[in-house]
């Protein structure tokens, strides 16, 4: 049953646990108090999310939602976080997998970096290194932070990304989304629109730079196609390098 994620046994019955009305409406008072601070001061949501995590482990466990005749805890966190119950769940992950790390240490990393920190010890287990990984987190700005966490987790070396914006013109659309398709035919439907436009753009560099006599930026966008293309495009490519040659 969805919520009910503390329970005894008995004779094979799922039995709640008993509800300690003093203390639920202490728990829930405190977070009702730390969410009104976060609509008011950006600063106070930073300084207390290790507060806010303890306590929504702590009204799950102790199923404290039923003091406001709620029918689990999923319907409670609704309530309190109507725009996204996400959050919560991180907040409950760092109070749940970060207990060696102390309170003000955490407040020091913040909440984004904790949740960074929650994914290395959800995936080391026993051998997290809590010191090492600290230390990083206290040290790196966040962006190279989560470089370092994602090169951990996954072992391949990530890239620093960003957002371009720049207007176009209903009339060209069009022609460029028909470029973005064909290119996705090319590089396959799983590349995201971002290496469509490279490709393309590595292309045009290719042929409007075949006249001049630097070739640096020629080889630069060839060896960019090639590395954009599916293996098996890559591979009959060098079969049809090698028979020309």
């Amino acid at each position: 049953m969805i919520g009910l994620t503390s329970l005894t046994t008995n004779g094979g019955l799922l039995v709640p646990p008993k509800l300690n009305r003093r203390r639920a409406l202490v728990v829930l008072s405190k977070i009702d108090e730390i969410l009104a601070w976060e609509k008011s001061s950006d600063q106070e949501r930073d300084v207390r999310f290790v507060e806010l995590g303890r306590y929504l482990c702590e009204v799950r466990a102790g199923q404290y939602w039923r003091l406001d005749n709620l029918r689990s805890f999923d319907e409670f966190l609704e309530r309190k976080f109507p725009e996204s119950r996400r959050k919560a769940y991180y907040l409950m992950a760092i109070h749940e997998h970060l207990p060696q790390i102390s309170k003000p240490e955490l407040k020091l990393v913040g909440w984004t970096k904790a949740i960074d920190l929650v994914k290395v010890a959800r995936r080391d287990g026993d051998q997290f290194d809590c010191a090492t990984w600290l230390h990083k987190a206290r040290e790196l700005p966040k962006e190279e932070f989560k470089q370092e966490v994602e090169r951990h987790l996954t072992g391949q070396e990530t890239e620093r990304w960003e957002i371009i914006y720049f207007k176009m013109y209903e009339s060209q659309l069009p022609v460029i989304e028909q470029a973005l398709d064909t290119a996705a035919l090319m590089l396959g439907t799983d590349k995201s629109r971002g290496y469509c436009l490279e490709m393309i753009c590595a292309d045009f560099l290719a042929g409007a730079n075949v006249g001049n006599n630097d070739t640096s930026l020629l080889v630069l966008s060839l060896d960019r196609l090639f590395r954009l293309l599916p293996l098996p495009q890559r591979q009959q490519l060098l079969d049809d390098l090698r028979e020309a040659s």
